[in-house]
Order: structure tokens, then C-alpha cells, then sequence
């Protein structure tokens, strides 16, 4: 993958991404894990976290944002506020929502559509409904999870106006070894006005 940005999912602290500068999100899932993470070949301003799954940082005057949202077993974690699946991702969206990121990615633990397996049909409208009033695209919505006949729920969300291409699936595997329960999905934009 040739990316200028990354948007990453819990990161080990020692990763090292040569030509890339790494912006971690504050808070640790796991010792020495973070939830989120930015990284940039281009010239990168940390933000603070609009949630605590996250991490945001300013590129070339547009704010990316990296995410983790709720799942059905996350259980009770002081980082997840509400008393099921649905009010737990409501919470984060709204969160995240405030931020305002312009392209916003992650492991949303959510399908957009079809049958819902790891998130909630009310969380799913929860991100949704953000996207739409964030003005983003999904272009990752109808691309397929590692698991057959499942929908990601891995995604990038940019601005309707950008010219993109299609979301291109990279399979997490090292020399025939699985090496991730999640692929990697990338999507090539230009960061211009369609019209």
C-alpha cells in the first residue's frame, strides 16, 4: 500500500512506519497498545482526541480522524457510556460528530448495511446519520469483510465533493499467515471539488 495517510487500529506503541510521522491516540486498550492512530508523510498537527477510541490530526488543513467504535462484547470499560450496543456507539458518533473530522475511518465494528453481526441495526443509524450530516461518502460501505459473504466493517469516510476512486482491499496476510482479524481498505482520493 502506497499511502500518504494511514489510518490505523490498535497500534502497538512500537510501531515503526519508515517515511511516516505517527500521531497516537492518548488513551492504552492494552499495555503498550493505543486504540487509534494517524500517519502521515505529509507535514501532520496532533488534535486532541475526540473520543477516547481516537485519534485526529490536521494534514495539509484537513482533519483526520481515526476510530474505534463500539462492539457488541466490548463490555463496561469507563470508555464506552451507555447501557447496550446502541447507546454505546450513539455516545462515541456524537463525540466524534462534534469533532467535525473531514475524512473519518476505523474499525466501526459496524456493517452499513445488510445483516449486523458485531455492532447494532440503532448504531449502525447512529453512524449513518453522522456521515450523512458530515457531508462524507463511504466508499468502503459494499466492500467485503476477511469472513465470506460479510460486509467490512473497517471503513473510510471522505467528503462527497473529492474525487475518488473505488475502496481496494489489502488481505492481512504475511507468507500465507493471517496476521490481523481485520483487512486493510484503501481508498485514492483528490482532495478537490467534483464539478
Amino acid at each position: 500500500m502506497d499511502c500518504d495517510v494511514l489510518l490505523l487500529t490498535e497500534v502497538s506503541e512500537r510501531v515503526d512506519l519508515p517515511a511516516h510521522d505517527l500521531h497516537l491516540g492518548c488513551l492504552q486498550m492494552m499495555p503498550k497498545r493505543r486504540w487509534a492512530a494517524v500517519a502521515s508523510r505529509l507535514p501532520m498537527r496532533p488534535l486532541p482526541d475526540p473520543h477516547g477510541a481516537s485519534a485526529m490530526a490536521e494534514i495539509e488543513g484537513i482533519r483526520f480522524c481515526s476510530s474505534i467504535l463500539p462492539w457488541r462484547s466490548c463490555g463496561t470499560r469507563d470508555l464506552w457510556v451507555g447501557a447496550n450496543t446502541a447507546e454505546k456507539t450513539n455516545t462515541a458518533v456524537v463525540a466524534l460528530e462534534a469533532a467535525a473530522p473531514e475524512v473519518w475511518g476505523g474499525d466501526w465494528n459496524h456493517a452499513l448495511s445488510g445483516r449486523e453481526w458485531t455492532g447494532s441495526i440503532a448504531g449502525r443509524t447512529s453512524i449513518l446519520e453522522a456521515v450523512d450530516r458530515l457531508r462524507l461518502h463511504v466508499p468502503t460501505a459494499s466492500s467485503p469483510h476477511q469472513i465470506d459473504a460479510l460486509l467490512s466493517i473497517d471503513h473510510i469516510a471522505v467528503p462527497t465533493t473529492w474525487v475518488m476512486g473505488d475502496a481496494q482491499r489489502y488481505r492481512a496476510f504475511d507468507s500465507g499467515t493471517r496476521i490481523s482479524d481485520h483487512d486493510a481498505y484503501v481508498v485514492e482520493v483528490h482532495p478537490r471539488r467534483v464539478g
